[in-house]
């Protein structure tokens, strides 16, 4: 049997906003704001999450963590990117790489790039290696370039590396 392989693409954005911690790729960065959200809304990791769940063809991270459940408030959102990787592998899929750009005026962040990918690698059970971020500017134009908010864009590979339960049944 030839091997399958699936894209898929993950985007989130989140304002920001004072009294909350800016949480990325499960890094705090200390910074004079956080992001608004209903977990701790860290917006990268919700766009690699995504991008698993939608190579597997499945539902987005609000299907699974809908907002309007409070058991999931202020949720640590690897627990989100575990399960998307739990969700993928029943399907027999096993993550091959991610690649992914934060955009943000501020703050710069190149100095915790390194240990957003240690984090992210941890809850995908992947080596660093497998895992791209780059960050960028909005070059001052829209509602991120005003430093209003952040966004994330992730992509990500997923191989067949089995049959899946729901065909084996």
């Amino acid at each position: 049997m030839a091997a399958t392989f699936r894209v898929g693409i993950g985007y989130d954005v989140h304002r920001l906003t004072a009294g909350r911690a800016l949480v990325l790729g499960g890094v705090r960065i200390p910074f004079e704001q956080g992001l608004k959200g209903h977990s701790d809304a860290d917006c990268l990791t919700h766009a690699i999450a995504d991008a698993i769940l939608g190579a597997a063809g499945l539902p987005d991270i609000g299907h699974y963590f809908p907002d309007t459940d409070l058991k999931y408030k202020d949720l640590d959102s690897q627990e989100i990117l575990k399960r998307a990787c739990r969700e993928a592998a029943r399907l027999g899929f096993a993550l091959s790489n991610v690649d992914s750009v934060i955009i943000a005026e501020a703050p710069k962040m190149g100095p915790y790039l390194a240990a957003m990918k240690e984090k992210l690698a941890a809850a995908m059970k992947v080596p660093p290696s497998s895992i791209g971020i780059k960050a960028t500017t909005h070059e001052k134009l829209g509602d991120l370039g005003k430093g209003l908010g952040i966004a994330a864009q992730a992509v990500c590979l997923l191989v067949q590396i089995g049959q899946s339960e729901e065909a084996i049944s």
